[in-house]
């Protein structure tokens, strides 16, 4: 059987944690960043993990990740 192909917005967007978490960045970090708190941007640079249910999807996009 043919491997399958990954979908490469997906792949530039998420990696795998070592438990097997899907991390991501967050939005909203582009502009307009004059009327955003300064505490809220520096949460913006944190990555966060993908909730249960989006993990799911996110492994048929990417399945070889």
């Amino acid at each position: 059987m043919p491997k399958m192909k990954s979908n490469k917005g997906a792949l530039k967007r998420f990696k795998v944690t070592a438990t097997g978490k899907v991390k991501r960045s967050r939005g909203f970090k582009s502009h307009l960043l004059s009327g955003k708190g300064k505490r809220r941007k520096r949460r913006l640079r944190q990555p966060t993990v993908v909730s249960a249910g989006e993990r799911k999807t996110i492994r048929k996009l990417v399945p070889y990740l």
